[in-house]
């Protein structure tokens, strides 16, 4: 039989004593968390221990003596005596390993599995280093009972080593406390506003789910909310969720003030509204020297003259209204940039969110171009297949959402050979305009898409747990690893546990928080089969059922 007994490295040079720690029955190991130092009155240490029971550590019920091996108390730790290295041997004929580990960052750490996802600890047994993690973690009571070191009994562990919480940190624990109250009662005030009957309307309902100023309050709303609650954290997970979402609500209002400060420096404000009416005019006349283009004959392709006409008109028309909007607004754009800065004080994620709308607002009109092409491409392209199906005498059964067959007369054939025609061959200048509108489009929405995977970026990277994996890798355990520190024929064998942190890209895959973007989230193939029909990729609507 092997006998393990992991050994914390600050009582290697302890004097001598009674070892306190479990004892594991099913794994034969126990795992030692201080030395209580002679002399000591049993009474004391009695007391002692029933006061570790009381905080709940996870200890077993055992106590034995290593001289005799025979029970004498029944309490809630396990303790042995303890003699100095160099007065131990081994004289029984089972093998020892000596396991040393040290006692404060295994007690700091959490060991995380290495598959991916944690196993249920209900059903899934326990191994034995989590077990001994757990022991080790669960055991801080145990310190915490002599860290003025003025009681009766004199012991050695990892506090004894000099290391003291800091008081500006217990200053901060105690100011959470109203600071929380007064953040609850806010969050009450701000929900009792929302749930007034006039914002449930349709309308603003509707515009609220679509603007991303928007759903990015309602982010920061639920963070604040979960922030504010009195009960602590159930777990580790929850506890590394909160805390990430602190550091990088922190880091999200350091940003935005830095950019207050930029903005308000120099006067960029109004050089910026200066600079915005001459790019719309701008982009307003390289639109329309493109319809100019699409009008003629562009890279020598035959259009049909008609329609090509109409709608060039049509688009010249509303780039006019247009340019007619943005000259009405410019006396305003300055102030509402002034004002829109402000927002900047909440969080870089507001500004970026708030130029997001804006981008949105003074893209309308390239957004109008792009479904008023995608919709009469769509509408071609169903027209074309529907009357495919004619000449082949399918039909199309909305009711049981299949293609069934079907018999026509002449008239029917004949109706369905001109219309297939008329739409084919007027199906090239459609195409043409939908294609040049729907790469306009794109770029807006690439451009709206970087906004957003900023904003994603700062709402849901693990700043927290990032900056523990970089400056306490220990506190992020993947697994740990071995080292022989002395191996001689006769005597115990003497291993070193050492932590293995965790990966960089496991912290950000375990502790990224879950976030969810206005974008509907299709794969390229879907995208790419979107575009070719003329189904709209933007706004937010998805069609679910087929049509004809």
């Amino acid at each position: 039989m092997v006998l393990k007994i992991f050994f914390p490295q600050c009582c290697n040079r302890a004097d001598s004593g009674l070892l306190v720690g479990r004892w594991i029955s099913s794994q034969d190991s126990a795992v030692v968390l201080a030395v209580i130092h002679y002399p000591f009155i049993p009474g004391h240490v009695k007391q002692y221990i029933q006061q570790v029971s009381a905080e709940q550590t996870s200890v077993s019920a055992q106590v034995c003596i290593r001289d005799t091996f025979s029970p004498r108390l029944c309490l809630s730790c396990i303790v042995m005596t303890f003699e100095s290295q160099k007065e131990q041997e081994e004289e029984e004929e089972e093998k020892v390993i000596f396991v040393h580990y040290e006692q404060r960052k295994v007690m700091l750490s959490q060991l995380h599995p290495i598959e991916n996802g944690v196993p249920d600890p209900i059903t899934a047994p326990l191994s034995e280093l989590r077990q001994m993690f757990q022991t080790v973690a669960n055991s801080q009571p145990l310190f915490f009972l002599d860290r003025y070191d003025d009681g009766p009994l004199k012991s050695t562990h990892w506090q004894t080593e000099g290391r003291e919480a800091s008081i500006i940190v217990e200053l901060l624990k105690q100011a959470c406390i109203p600071l929380c109250m007064l953040i609850g009662w806010l969050l009450s005030i701000w929900t009792w506003i929302c749930n007034i009957r006039i914002f449930s309307l349709y309308p603003l309902r509707f515009l609220s789910s679509k603007l991303s100023t928007c759903v990015q309050l309602s982010y920061r709303t639920e963070y604040m909310r979960l922030l504010s609650s009195p009960k602590p954290a159930a777990g580790h997970t929850q506890f590394m969720r909160k805390a990430n979402i602190v550091v990088s609500f922190l880091v999200d209002v350091a940003l935005g003030m830095l950019l207050i400060w930029w903005l308000y420096r120099d006067n960029h404000i109004t050089m910026l509204a200066n600079t915005l009416v001459p790019a719309a005019d701008h982009v307003a006349k390289e639109l329309d020297e493109l319809l100019q283009w699409l009008m003629g004959a562009p890279a020598g392709l035959k259009m049909n003259r008609a329609l090509d006409q109409v709608l060039g008109r049509f688009f010249l028309y509303h780039i006019h209204l247009w340019i007619s909007y943005i000259h009405l607004m410019s006396p305003f754009i300055e102030g509402i940039l002034w004002y829109g800065g402000l927002s900047a004080c909440l969080g870089l994620t507001f500004a970026l969110s708030l130029l997001s709308d804006m981008v949105a607002l003074l893209t309308f009109h390239i957004y109008c171009f792009y479904v008023y092409g995608a919709r009469l491409y769509c509408l071609k392209i169903y027209g074309l297949s529907s009357l495919w199906r004619l000449f082949r005498g399918k039909k199309w059964n909305v009711l049981r959402q299949r293609v069934d067959s079907c018999s026509y007369d002449m008239d029917q054939l004949f109706i369905g050979t001109l219309l297939f025609t008329v739409l084919l061959f007027l199906l090239p200048t459609t195409a043409l305009y939908y294609l040049v509108f729907t790469l306009l489009r794109l770029l807006v929405v690439l451009f709206q898409g970087v906004l957003h995977l900023s904003v994603d970026f700062i709402n849901s990277f693990p700043l927290f747990a990032m900056s523990l994996r970089i400056t306490r890798p220990y506190r992020l355990a993947e697994g740990v690893k071995f080292r022989v520190l002395c191996e001689e024929p006769g005597t115990a064998l003497h291993l070193l546990m050492e932590i293995n942190p965790l990966k960089c890209s496991a912290v950000v895959q375990t502790y990224r928080t879950p976030t969810y973007s206005c974008y509907p989230k299709d794969s390229w193939a879907a995208l790419v089969k979107k575009l070719f029909v003329g189904e709209l990729i933007y706004p937010w609507r998805h069609k679910t059922t087929k049509t004809d």
